[in-house]
C-alpha cells in the first residue's frame, strides 16, 4: 500500500477553490447530522420514557443497547454492500430505513416493541457509515482526507449538542413522543437528495467538472475509473482476505475502547447532570450541549493535525486520549458544579481531537480499494462498545445506588487502554 505525502502538490491542485466534491461532503455532513440527531435524542428522552413505561436504569440502558446491536450487526454487511454495489444506493436506502423507524419509536408503549424498533432503527443507521467513508475516499485526494473526515465527523459533537437542545425543547412543549415523530422527516428528504446528487464515482457525477476529476485522479491513491471501479462487483479483495489483516483487528480494538468512553459519555451525561448534579431539565439542556461544542472545535483541530503531522499520529492520539481521560476523572471527583462543567468541556475537547486523529490515521493506513469493508470492520468494534457500554455503566450506576463514580471510572480506564494499544500500530510512512 502506498501512502501519499502531505507535501504541497504541483500546480493544478487548488484546495481552497469551491469544488463539486465539497457539495458531496455537505450532503454527507447533513446526513450524518440527521443520523446523530435521530439516535442521540434518545439520551435526553430516556428518563421520560423510563417514567412513562415504568423502566429502571438497566431496562432504560437496554433500549440504548438494542440500537447498538442492530447498528453493530449491519456495519460489516453495510461495508460489503458499499464495496460491491456502490455507496450511493446503500446510503439512500439506509437513511430512508432509519427515518421510518425513528417515526415508529414515538408510537411505542411497551418495552419489547421498543427494543425491536430500536434494533431495526440501528440496522438502518448501521448501513450508512462505511458507505460515507467510501465516498470520501473516492472523491477526495489523500491530502484532503483528514480534514474531510474531520468535517464529516464534526457531527459527532454537534449532533449530541443540538440533539439535547432539540429534544428538551420538544419534550417541554409536546412530550417525548413528538421528538421522534418530527425528526423522522428530514431523513426522508436527505435520502432522496443523496440518491440524486451523489454517484459511486466522481466521473459519473455532474457536479465534478473535468478539471476537478483530473485533480482527484492525480492526487488520489488507488483511483479507479468507472469501468474498473472496485466499488462494484469485480472487487478482488474478499471480506475474508480483509479480515485476515492484523492491523484491522488492532484498530478495531482501539476503537472499541475509545467508544466505550464516547458512548458512555454521550449516553449518561444528561442523566448525570439531572440526577447527580441536580440540574433542572432546561439547565441540563444547556450544560449537556456545551461540552460537545468544545468537541466540535476539537474535531476540526484533530483533522488539521491529521493532515499536518502524518508520521506522529500515534503519539498525538495517545497524548490526547490520556488528557481526555484525566479531565473526565477530575469531572466526577470535583464537588463544585462550575469546575465539573469546565472539566467535562476540556475532556470533550481532547476526546474529539483523538477521535479525528484516529480516523485520519485509519485513512492513511488503509487502501481506498478496501475502505468500505475495512472501515466497517473497525466501526463494528466501536458499535460493540455501544452495545455493552450503556448497559455496563447502567448496571454500575444501579448497583451503586444511583452513584455515577464507578461508571465514569470505567470510561476513564477504557480510554487510557485505547491510548496504550496505539503503541502497537505500525508507523505511518510517507
Amino acid at each position: 500500500m502506498s501512502i501519499l505525502t502531505n507535501k504541497k502538490p504541483a500546480s493544478g491542485y487548488h484546495p481552497k477553490k469551491w469544488k463539486g466534491r465539497y457539495s458531496v461532503l455537505l450532503l454527507l455532513w447533513s446526513a450524518w447530522l440527521v443520523s446523530f440527531l435521530d439516535r442521540m435524542v434518545m439520551n435526553v428522552s430516556l428518563p421520560f420514557i423510563g417514567e412513562d413505561l415504568g423502566l429502571d436504569k438497566i431496562e432504560q440502558a437496554s433500549i440504548i443497547s438494542a440500537f447498538f446491536i442492530g447498528y453493530a450487526l449491519f456495519q460489516i454487511p453495510g461495508g460489503y454492500l458499499s464495496d460491491r454495489f456502490g455507496a450511493r444506493k446503500v446510503m439512500a436506502c439506509a437513511i430512508v430505513w432509519w427515518s421510518v423507524f425513528t417515526f415508529f419509536t414515538g408510537l411505542i408503549y411497551i418495552l419489547p416493541l421498543m427494543l425491536l424498533v430500536r434494533f431495526l432503527f440501528g440496522i438502518g443507521e448501521g448501513g450508512f457509515p462505511a458507505s460515507s467513508w467510501k465516498t470520501i475516499a473516492t472523491y477526495f485526494p489523500s491530502q484532503e482526507r483528514g480534514r474531510a473526515t474531520a468535517i464529516q465527523s464534526s457531527v459527532n459533537t454537534l449532533g449530541p449538542a443540538i440533539s439535547v437542545i432539540v429534544a428538551v425543547t420538544i419534550i417541554e412543549w409536546l412530550g417525548w413522543r413528538a421528538v421522534f415523530i418530527l425528526l423522522s422527516l428530514p431523513g426522508l428528504v436527505l435520502g432522496y437528495l443523496i440518491y440524486r446528487m451523489i454517484h459511486n464515482h466522481p466521473a459519473e457525477n455532474p457536479l465534478i467538472k473535468p478539471e476537478e476529476l483530473h485533480e482527484i485522479q492525480k492526487y488520489n491513491d488507488n483511483f479507479n475509473t468507472p469501468d474498473n471501479n472496485v466499488n462494484l462487483r469485480n472487487n478482488s479483495q474478499s471480506l475474508a482476505d480483509v479480515l485476515k489483516m492484523p492491523l484491522l483487528w488492532k484498530l478495531s480494538l482501539i476503537w472499541f475502547l475509545f467508544d466505550i468512553t464516547f458512548w458512555g459519555f454521550t449516553t449518561w451525561l444528561p442523566s448525570y447532570l439531572l440526577e447527580a448534579r441536580g440540574l433542572s431539565l432546561s439547565k441540563t439542556g444547556i450544560w449537556a450541549a456545551i461540552p460537545f461544542l468544545f468537541g466540535a472545535v476539537g474535531t476540526l483541530i484533530g483533522g488539521y493535525l491529521a493532515d499536518k503531522f502524518v508520521q506522529r499520529l500515534k503519539i498525538i492520539y495517545g497524548v490526547t486520549a490520556i488528557l481526555s481521560a484525566s479531565f473526565l476523572f477530575f469531572m466526577f471527583n470535583v464537588e463544585n458544579l462550575n469546575a465539573a462543567i469546565a472539566f467535562q468541556c476540556i475532556s470533550a475537547l481532547f476526546m474529539f481531537i483523538a477521535f479525528a486523529i484516529f480516523w485520519g490515521m485509519l485513512m492513511q493506513l488503509i487502501p481506498t480499494v478496501i475502505m468500505g469493508k475495512a472501515s466497517s470492520i473497525v466501526n463494528f468494534g466501536g458499535q460493540v462498545a455501544g452495545i455493552v457500554s450503556p448497559f455496563i455503566i447502567g448496571f454500575l450506576i444501579e448497583k451503586s445506588d444511583g452513584g455515577y463514580q464507578s461508571g465514569f471510572l470505567f470510561m476513564v480506564l477504557s480510554l487510557i487502554a485505547s491510548a496504550i494499544l496505539t503503541l502497537f500500530i505500525q508507523k505511518i510512512t510517507r
